[in-house]
């Protein structure tokens, strides 16, 4: 796919499970060629995790699948001398280099941001870590959970008897890798127009808090802390899980005139004769008896029948769907979002993988190769690359 973005761009990925290899998936999807340097014999830690034991036996693990397409893989052993020579030489031709070990890993086995601008002024390094390269926090251990506690997030996650709840996937993972990703980019667009490489310092913590929206900036503007409402939207009402005749049904009328209009469907115009439901605030104050009217009328309907009906007449609504039924969605067959590859292991069975939900010039970002085994690109050490697709 020669006109991705990043077409031409090479990235040294050191990363390990999911925020860094997350990172570099979204690059090698805009177009890099992706080779992760992984320690000799044992390789990323994602390899062995995932839910069917054989796939994590062969250093396939559903984890790495999931997020490794695309990429090469080449072995070396940072603390040998014959490896240091191999990863100096890739490095000067290199255009990024990303890693996620703890802050000061690198530093401390000679490759600290001034060695790495000495072999190659264009590099653009970016660091994940949990809490960033420096303060009292820089050299804690952190995992997604860790994460997700210390933000404050899951104190906001669950209902007042639940929380605190960890968010039901590794969120903060996810909003840190792509944080980095974005951050790479703009340090590329920087460099040609400049020359110079950078230094990224991405702390996963930071990265969250930044995500939180609304929860953390009506604390520091106004001075009001999130309390955790369950399924419900704290910035208006109705808006959240409502209860249709077959199943849970979201509505999020957040305008003056979705609210009208979700009433006049509903048959219950008569609820904003309601001084209770008047405007937003009072609605707000009123959510419970405002959600109780409302389930009654919704309960007449099945969740699909009222989706297509207040889709149409402009209010946001729509099933809760499980995993598997959402990957199934036409609108995501429509756009191409997932890609079917051969497995790694040359085995009849298919992989299916997600892109990134970006279309460039009318065109889904996919991989072209399956997720790399374990040093299966070291031969390319003599020969790299000189494209950005993954050889």
């Amino acid at each position: 796919m020669p006109d991705r973005p990043l077409s031409g761009v090479r990235v040294l990925d050191l990363t390990n499970v999911l925020a860094g290899p997350y990172c570099s998936y979204q690059l090698m999807l805009l177009g890099a060629d992706v080779v992760k340097v992984e320690l000799p014999g044992h390789g990323d830690l994602a390899r062995r995790l995932g839910p069917e034991p054989e796939l994590n036996d062969a250093g396939i693990g559903a984890s790495f699948l999931a997020q490794n397409a695309g990429k090469r893989s080449v072995e070396l052993d940072l603390k040998d001398a014959a490896g240091r020579l191999r990863f100096e030489e890739m490095l000067r031709d290199a255009d990024v280099l990303l890693e996620n070990f703890r802050a000061g890993t690198l530093q401390r086995i000679g490759y600290g941001w001034d060695r790495l601008r000495e072999l190659n002024p264009r590099l653009v390094y970016c660091a994940i870590s949990g809490f960033g390269q420096s303060g009292p926090m820089s050299q804690a251990p952190a995992y997604d959970q860790v994460i997700q506690g210390l933000s404050g997030m899951m104190s906001i996650t669950g209902t007042s008897d639940t929380a605190p709840l960890r968010v039901g996937f590794p969120v903060c993972d996810s909003v840190g890798g792509l944080v980095a990703a974005l951050a790479i980019t703009a340090a590329l667009a920087g460099r040609a127009r400049t020359g110079e490489g950078s230094h990224l310092d991405v702390s996963m913590l930071e990265a969250s808090l930044s995500a939180m929206g609304w929860a953390v900036s009506n604390y520091l503007v106004s001075g009001v802390a999130p309390q955790p409402m369950g399924d419900q939207n704290a910035t208006a009402a109705p808006s959240g899980t409502f209860d249709a005749a077959d199943g849970p049904l979201n509505i999020a009328a957040n305008k003056q005139e979705q609210f009208e209009t979700l009433c006049q469907l509903v048959g219950r115009q008569d609820l904003l004769r309601d001084p209770r439901f008047a405007e937003r605030d009072a609605r707000k104050r009123h959510r419970s008896a405002l959600n109780a009217e409302l389930n009654t009328a919704l309960r007449e309907r099945p969740a699909a029948e009222w989706e297509a009906l207040l889709s149409s007449a402009g209010v946001p609504a729509a099933r809760i769907l499980t995993v598997p039924e959402a990957v199934e969605l036409d609108q995501l067959r429509h756009r191409g979002f997932f890609t079917e590859l051969p497995f790694p292991d040359g085995s009849a069975r298919r992989l299916r993988v997600s892109g990134n939900g970006v279309l460039v010039n009318g065109r889904p970002l996919r991989p072209t190769t399956p997720p790399p085994l374990l040093g299966q690109h070291n031969a390319d050490l003599r020969h790299p690359a000189t494209s950005g697709e993954a050889a």
